[in-house]
């Protein structure tokens, strides 16, 4: 074995550690799966753990190997007023909130701010940032790295639109060395699948 693969498994095994996996729902292949109680809907081509561990109202997380290791979580109607995640403390540690004036070229700034506050991230840096369609409507798709409170570097992308003045939105995020580029195919196979029943049709 060569010391660079002797080291991702090493740093695999301490994260598996370190993160137990709580799964108490298995998302099957081909299966058509809800998000949370609304109306967005994904078909995994493969197998997925989703977490019994929600981070907020609004949002899941679903896994392959353990959410240290791979990590989508899925944002499903975040209402103006509302922050992507649950909140710790309101008063001593606020997040950032999705608003009505949100544009969405302004959602990774979200994002970030809800990262470096809520993961502890040390840096976070917004990589690339183009339009994109999501879920039938116009959207954005950006990259990004960042460090959270392991001080480990970690890769990430994300989907976002905004329908009906909700943010819908799914983010992918894994260490850079080896299980970023790992997963991260599956993870886009998943979210080519993502459906909103109801949702208006792109601007055209």
């Amino acid at each position: 074995m060569t010391p660079k693969k002797r080291a991702i498994l090493s740093m695999g095994l301490a994260l598996a550690c370190a993160g137990p996996l709580h799964a108490n729902a298995w998302r099957e292949k081909a299966k058509p799966a809800q998000i949370g109680d609304t109306a967005f809907t994904v078909t995994p081509p493969r197998d997925w753990n989703r977490l019994d561990i929600r981070p907020g109202k609004h949002a899941e997380t679903w896994t392959l190997d353990g959410d240290q290791l791979n990590d989508v979580t899925f944002y499903a109607g975040i209402s103006p007023g509302e922050p992507l995640v649950r909140e710790r403390s309101r008063k001593r540690d606020p997040l950032p909130k999705f608003t009505s004036a949100t544009l969405l070229a302004e959602i990774p700034e979200l994002l970030e701010g809800t990262y470096r506050a809520y993961k502890q991230s040390g840096t976070f840096t917004l990589t690339g940032s183009t339009p994109e369609p999501f879920l039938g409507n116009p959207g954005v798709y950006f990259t990004y790295d960042y460090t959270d409170a392991d001080l480990l570097p970690r890769q990430g992308e994300a989907r976002a639109t905004l329908i009906g003045g909700k943010l819908y939105m799914a983010t992918f995020d894994a260490p850079r060395l080896h299980f970023f580029d790992d997963a991260v195919d599956d993870y886009r196979a998943l979210i080519a699948t993502a459906t909103l029943a109801n949702a208006a049709p792109a601007a055209r």
